[in-house]
């Protein structure tokens, strides 16, 4: 990264940035615990829980009907993946996520520059898009089903239009709070309007398109889970939906659990992006 951008992105944030004590302390903080006991905090209270849970359900305070116990979920895990239904399941579920994300996140990314960039844009666009964004899925789910049936197509096309607005949204935002002397700051260094984007509104504007990207992965499952429950014949939602037909809520606890577990895995992604695009951000483990 050159001095300028270095520069323009220390800039950007210092108004944002807690003062240099509190940062210190935190910083001390974390060290003082280290990465690895932090992370078996984070795992804690799930760990907790589980525990609790297995007890109630071995002493039988928890009908099986009702809430099975953690260790008969696990021996379901077992069985559904030695016959690779399971993991068939998964790997389709997997495919329609990343296919709708891509979409999704293209269009959100595209318009977020769009709007950023533009007020004309803004008010030819903005509008709009927040009337669809705040229409529910359920609500569109009949209108989608009419329009492409319940294959492949439907599931896709929900789970791109749950995608598109937190990236939406959170790029136009970013972009709007670049501080102005920045681009001052560019302009007298001779950078032309490509350059100026390129090296510091992007880069300034790079945490709040991440925190959309991680507010759209989350979305991404609800809208898969709605898809998927509706004329499916394949995938963890349809998994649950075949489970609930015969009263099998281990499989259904199972599959909310993979819910759960894909969202952290989704999270952890997501925070790694963070970590290697923002080095250079003090609060991401950056040195100023």
């Amino acid at each position: 990264m050159s001095n300028l951008e270095q520069t323009a992105s220390s800039v950007a944030f210092d108004a944002a940035q807690p003062s240099d004590n509190a940062v210190s302390r935190a910083r001390t903080v974390q060290f003082e615990i280290g990465r690895r006991g932090l992370l078996l905090l984070s795992w804690l209270a799930p760990v907790v829980l589980l525990i609790v849970w297995e007890l109630l359900a071995q002493a039988g305070w928890l009908s099986p009907q009702v809430l099975p116990a953690p260790s008969k979920v696990l021996r379901t895990a077992f069985k559904l993946a030695a016959s690779e239904s399971l993991l068939n399941d998964l790997g389709i579920s997997l495919l329609r996520a990343i296919g709708g994300f891509t979409i999704g996140a293209s269009i959100g990314f595209a318009l977020g520059i769009l709007v950023g960039f533009s007020r004309i844009a803004e008010a030819a666009i903005d509008r709009s898009v927040q009337m669809i964004r705040a229409i529910p899925f359920l609500a569109l789910l009949p209108l989608v089903i009419v329009w492409l049936g319940v294959g492949e197509a439907e599931k896709i096309f929900l789970v791109a239009l749950g995608v598109t607005f937190p990236i939406y949204i959170n790029t136009t935002l970013g972009i709007r709070q670049i501080d102005p002397k920045l681009i001052e700051l560019g302009r007298v260094q001779g950078l032309g309007t490509l350059d100026l984007i390129r090296r510091i509104v992007l880069p300034g504007a790079l945490p709040s398109i991440l925190t959309g990207v991680r507010y759209a992965l989350a979305t991404a499952w609800l809208a898969l889970v709605v898809a998927e429950t509706i004329g499916a014949q394949s995938g963890i939602g349809f998994l649950a939906m075949d489970a609930r037909e015969f009263l099998r809520t281990d499989v259904i606890v199972l599959t909310i659990v993979i819910y759960a577990l894909i969202g952290v895995a989704a999270d952890a992604i997501a925070r790694t992006l963070e970590r290697r695009l923002l080095a250079w951000h003090p609060n991401y483990g950056g040195a100023r």
